[in-house]
């Protein structure tokens, strides 16, 4: 059976710069057996209710302002899927979580970037699921709970966000072994809860966690987290690391 997997996927310049980050992820599905197809819930989705992709041929859109025209030439031409819309809108339906489908959604980089690390041959069929952001984590959990039955028919369900996500302390200027203690601190302590499946403790992060919101000022970052950690049980580290000082790169998996 194919685990759930949370990647943190950092700056979109991951595609052509993939540091650490690459071979891990590249390692990582070479280790996987193939999917079928593949669900992703990316930070970058942010919607009132949920949506599920069904554009059966989505475009790579460059959702991001200021990089080199490198970047904007990387296409990501994956297949949608959209009976498998269907099928996911069908079972958050049943889960008491209304779908609708949108038949024009592009990738956005938060599917895109990881995924052309991983599967770069783009064979694999793509759909996204959107992030209400505003309901907060349980309704991640709950989504990761409806679509779990997924991962023993082929299917990989991604979340794709950051550990940590606070864009306005970072130091662009520092090297791969500067790492924020604040930025450390929340890490540590997600991964300590994960480790313990203290989930109520999780969903209540914004209170507990050490200098929770300083490292996520909005949290559609780690919501992704959530989706993943419902769909799955036992928690794997695949990579740990931080870039710029306080940007958390982790890859988790829930076997």
């Amino acid at each position: 059976m194919l685990p759930s997997l949370f990647i943190s996927h950092g700056s979109p310049m991951l595609a052509l710069q993939p540091g650490a980050s690459g071979p891990a992820l590249a390692a990582l599905a070479n280790a996987l057996p193939r999917p079928e197809a593949i669900v992703v819930v990316s930070a970058h989705w942010e919607s009132r209710e949920l949506r599920v992709m069904s554009n059966p041929q989505p475009q790579t859109w460059h959702d991001f302002h200021g990089f080199p025209p490198a970047l904007y030439a990387v296409d990501y031409p994956a297949k949608g899927a959209p009976e498998l819309a269907r099928r996911v809108s069908e079972q958050l339906v049943a889960a008491g979580l209304p779908a609708q489908l949108d038949p024009q959604r592009p990738f956005d980089h938060g599917a895109w970037v990881p995924l052309s690390l991983m599967y770069r041959d783009a064979s694999i069929p793509v759909i996204q699921v959107s992030l209400p952001s505003q309901a907060g984590p349980a309704l991640q959990l709950q989504v990761g709970q409806a679509l779990a039955s997924l991962r023993a028919q082929g299917v990989l369900l991604i979340g794709s966000g950051s550990i940590t996500h606070n864009l306005g302390e970072l130091d662009w200027h520092a090297g791969p072994d500067t790492i924020e203690p604040w930025a450390l601190a929340f890490r540590d302590w997600v991964v300590e809860k994960l480790k313990a499946d203290d989930r109520p403790a999780l969903l209540d992060y914004r209170r507990q966690a050490p200098q929770a919101v300083r490292n996520h000022p909005s949290d559609e970052h780690l919501l992704p987290l959530f989706f993943a950690l419902g769909a799955g049980d036992r928690l794997g580290i695949v990579h740990q690391g931080f870039t710029l000082g306080a940007l958390g790169m982790d890859i988790y998996r829930f076997d």
